[in-house]
């Protein structure tokens, strides 16, 4: 991300107009908050509309099938975030990628809800993937050029930003659930398109407020570079293209193929920063110091993105909705978490402060954060097996606060560790390993689901919240070699 100049750093730390924060800040705001308001609806009903009869406006397809195109699609929005931060750095600049993406999400959704089948999943979430890829990269690099180094409200600002994106993970599912109990899945979709658009148009109007460093292109790309890679991206789509007509990607391994593709990437991007000669002796060991995090990150994913997959058809199956003759949509259990995570993130942040150098090690709130998780799923023993409306709203209701406790443990924590550990070469590109880790279990965890549809739930949960407690073990009895390893970074 390049430094802001001098006169729009001068004029961003006078202004104040929103909140105390730069007015442009509202803008960023806006759109990431309809984003995700968009972004989480659609996703709250998702998953029903895969594996739903056709008689209750679904599709029919297979739980387990559908399960494992949900975690591929969610796979595919960290993994494209990869592609949008590249665009951004060798092409476009931040925000003009965020900009366009924002288009891309609203066409994504349109087409969720106006082709009707699998040819609208197939168009809306390859849209919907690669728009919220985008965004993502570089809605923060966005926020992040309207301060100096030096500004102390920067820390608030991105504070403020993140209470955005929660507010809409709030009410995306909520009015999307409701109209699609009422009128149909494909107002639902329609209402995440609405409020994508929203966003955009207000967006359109603020986007003029932000610093030119927003704009510029760290790292242009050669004019004479253009042609081989745009070769190269047209031959992979054709590839891909002539793949899904010969069958060898389907529906069924299309989540093991993500697997395998972020499999492949990671790998790769180790190999890279580990394998280069610029860099120092001290930052390859913070390099190899990340590799146990990036392996208990992916183990945390894999059970906490199952709240779009398992929880949902859990939810659906099992919960007991009813309050006084009126059944809650089960999108609504999608809004659950994003409340605690409004209330809890101010608490862990205060707690964090006031430890100061005395807080846990990374390497230790890892652990706790993967152990957490392994909890959560213990939880579920209790009601597992049991029939229709079998456990109480309030059990769920706890196992949320639980998965958010475990969350706000490992996620935020990842994403600062990931550019402490940095070295200067490859700052973004740590950024990117950690994305690429949600990536892998957010993937994984429709394979976990699809386990789930076959597989006793005492066992299921069991044996996954099981292995995620020993996995935490594991990693706090090696928290002190790890922590040497980080080389001074705790």
């Amino acid at each position: 991300m390049t430094s802001i100049t001098e006169p729009d750093s001068q004029i961003q730390r006078d202004d104040h107009r929103f909140f105390g924060q730069p007015r442009a800040l509202a803008s960023i705001f806006g759109v990431e908050m309809w984003e995700r308001f968009s972004f989480y609806g659609m996703q709250g009903i998702l998953l029903l509309y895969l594996y739903y009869s056709a008689a209750d406006g679904g599709l029919g397809i297979p739980q387990a099938t559908a399960a494992g195109i949900v975690g591929a699609y969610g796979g595919a929005v960290y993994l494209s975030t990869i592609l949008g931060a590249w665009i951004a750095d060798r092409l476009a600049g931040s925000e003009r990628v965020l900009y366009g993406s924002a288009f891309i999400i609203m066409f994504g959704h349109i087409g969720l809800a106006l082709i009707p089948g699998v040819a609208g999943v197939v168009v809306g979430l390859i849209l919907i993937a690669l728009g919220s890829g985008g965004l993502k990269a570089n809605a923060t690099s966005v926020v992040g050029a309207l301060y100096s180094k030096e500004d102390p409200r920067r820390d608030a600002g991105f504070s403020l930003f993140y209470l955005g994106i929660n507010l809409g993970a709030f009410f995306g599912p909520i009015l999307t659930g409701l109209l699609q109990s009422t009128v149909g899945f494909h107002y639902g979709f329609g209402l995440a398109a609405v409020g994508m658009a929203i966003g955009l148009t207000q967006y359109s109007f603020g986007r003029k407020r932000l610093p030119a460093s927003s704009h510029e292109i760290p790292d242009p790309l050669p004019r004479n570079r253009y042609l081989p890679y745009g070769l190269i991206a047209a031959g992979v789509v054709v590839i891909l293209v002539v793949l899904v007509i010969l069958g060898v990607i389907t529906a069924t391994n299309l989540v093991t193929i993500v697997i395998g593709v972020t499999i492949v990437a990671s790998v790769g991007y180790f190999v890279v920063i580990l394998g280069n000669r610029n860099i120092s002796p001290v930052e390859r060991k913070r390099v190899y110091a990340f590799i146990p995090l990036f392996i208990a990150s992916v183990a945390f994913w894999s059970l906490y993105q199952q709240q779009f997959t398992v929880v949902t058809i859990y939810s659906d199956l099992r919960l007991d909705r009813g309050f006084f003759g009126w059944e809650m949509p089960v999108s609504w259990v999608q809004s659950i978490n994003p409340v605690f995570i409004i209330v809890l993130s101010g608490v862990f942040a205060a707690l964090w402060t006031k430890w100061g150098t005395k807080q846990p090690s990374t390497p230790v709130k890892f652990a706790f954060g993967t152990g957490i998780m392994g909890m959560a799923f213990l939880l579920f023993l209790p009601f597992a097996g049991g029939g229709a409306n079998s456990t109480p709203l309030l059990a769920m209701v706890g196992i949320l606060f639980v998965f958010t406790v475990a969350e706000l443990l490992l996620s935020p924590v990842g994403l600062s560790v990931s550019t402490k550990l940095a070295p200067e070469l490859f700052k973004t590109q740590m950024v990117a390993l950690f994305f690429l880790s949600v990536a892998l279990g957010t993937a994984i965890s429709g394979v976990l689901a699809e386990w789930y549809a076959t597989a006793p739930e005492q066992v299921y949960f069991g044996v996954l919240g099981g292995i995620a407690i020993v996995l935490a073990i594991i990693l706090g009895l090696f928290a002190r070699p790890i922590v040497r390893l980080m080389s001074g970074v705790r």
